[in-house]
């Protein structure tokens, strides 16, 4: 049998590579996003869109029932390395977006003044490019205008940054960064723009016809004479096929990217398309902890000094509270499981005392003991002896009846049944010859024909 195509270091190295994959993937940020309440069709939607703009590091199919709680899913998302939750929920006020660091927090709470879902982008564009390979790999983050603004707004942009895993810009594969992801902030109104687009690299220095040539539908040239007339005026061509590329969307490859003409050291245009979906946030409130933690920013709500203070108070009284409770419940639960084990421990010992008093009891009257012989029936013996006596006419020996002559000897008065045959008249004549029959059958290798011959014939 011949050997396998790979050889013993090369399937070492495989693993190896496999397990450092499996190890960076895991220090990367993942993510859950789902909805809570009455959401309706859209905001749900809009949830998939957004758990869309997330892959791949994120569940793709997650589904969040009614009754499970935000316990529950902070309980299943630590085994799995989740670190953010994206919670969207909607009020007879509005739609609201909660980003959720876990597990410490904080917690970020937006509201949700516009939106547009992706299937409503895509249908407003003339073209537009999106394809399963996009996704394929995380989006790359651009943020806007967050400068020094105020602490909310460097805790905003942290909070965005640690959503999707960071980037070497020396060391990164520019193929590997297909979609982009921007969130600019406008201090004025102190709204956040939410943009999700597609990267497409063309490159640029080269006349219409030649780009035709390079893409992979190659142009109609049945009515030129010659390949120059469509690489000289780009007959055949559309004004709207040629998109303008300037300055502000050229650059040099540091490397070479997919696509036709994309080669490195090389000009090349970075277009970028919408795909959705679009969001415009307000920052309504800043948490400590996962959503029940105190408030440290408020957009809305001012409260003084003195009212936070009182506030503070409440909060450690009520937490003081709880852990005198706890406590309370924990000793209660010792104290039960105390007198659970005492009385465990007195219901053995009360069983093994009726054990071993039954054990004694049976050692007593064991029927096989030799002093006990026949003393499970002493009345049915005495009557035995009794007839013996009356057939025979002598007393019996003590080996045939040794219950009867025990008790003779012993001194002990006849058994009731034995006093109620003497009182009993015409008792003696009735079944005496049944009974010196079996008398009969017992004594016949000891008696002799001259004993035994009246009371056979009188039996008979």
């Amino acid at each position: 049998m011949g050997q396998s195509g790979r050889s013993r270091h090369q399937k070492r190295a495989r693993a190896q590579a496999q397990l450092r994959n499996l190890e960076a993937y895991a220090a990367q940020p993942h993510s859950f996003v789902f909805t809570r309440g009455r959401a309706g069709r859209s905001v749900q939607q809009l949830s998939l869109d957004v758990r869309r703009v997330m892959e791949p590091l994120t569940a793709t199919r997650l589904q969040v029932r009614k009754k499970n709680t935000l316990k529950d899913c902070v309980a299943v998302a630590g085994p799995l390395g989740v670190t953010h939750f994206l919670v969207l929920s909607k009020t007879d006020c509005s739609v609201y977006l909660k980003l959720m660091r876990l597990p410490g927090g904080p917690t970020l709470t937006f509201q949700i003044n516009k939106y547009t879902l992706i299937r409503d982008v895509v249908s407003s564009l003339r073209r537009h490019r999106m394809h399963e390979q996009q996704f394929n790999h995380p989006p790359l983050l651009v943020l806007n205008n967050f400068g020094p603004q105020g602490m909310h707004v460097k805790l905003m942009a942290t909070m965005f940054q640690n959503l999707f895993p960071s980037i070497n810009v020396h060391t990164v594969n520019l193929n590997t960064i297909k979609r982009c992801l921007l969130i600019n902030y406008n201090p004025d109104s102190q709204e956040l723009d939410f943009r999700h687009y597609s990267i497409k690299v063309v490159p640029v220095g080269a006349s219409r016809g030649m780009k035709k040539l390079l893409q992979e539908k190659f142009p109609n040239m049945s009515r030129l004479q010659d390949i120059s007339e469509l690489l000289a005026a780009g007959a055949g061509l559309s004004e709207s096929e040629a998109e303008p590329d300037g300055e502000h969307n050229t650059t040099e490859l540091p490397q070479a990217v997919a696509g036709r003409g994309n080669m490195q050291a090389q000009q090349s245009a970075i277009r970028l398309t919408e795909i959705g979906p679009r969001m415009t946030l307000q920052l309504i409130k800043i948490q400590e902890g996962v959503g029940n933690g105190n408030v440290l920013f408020h957009s809305f709500v001012h409260k003084t000094e003195e009212e936070l203070q009182a506030i503070l108070a409440a909060k450690e009284e009520k937490l003081r509270l709880k852990a005198q409770r706890q406590n309370q419940q924990a000793e209660n639960v010792q104290r039960k499981q105390e007198l659970r084990e005492a009385h465990k421990k007195k219901s053995l010992a009360g069983i093994k005392r009726a054990r071993a008093k039954a054990d004694g009891d049976s050692d007593a009257e064991d029927p096989g003991a030799p002093e006990a012989v026949g003393a499970g029936q002493p009345e049915d013996d005495e009557d035995d002896a009794e007839y013996f006596r009356q057939a025979v006419g002598e007393e019996p020996e003590e080996d045939l009846f040794p219950t009867a002559a025990k008790q003779k000897r012993q001194g002990r008065p006849l058994g009731k049944k034995q006093r109620g045959k003497e009182q009993r008249p015409g008792n003696k004549g009735r079944g005496q010859g049944g009974r010196a029959q079996r008398v009969k059958t017992k004594l016949r290798p000891r008696a002799t024909t001259q004993n035994l011959g009246p009371t056979s014939r009188r039996g008979a």
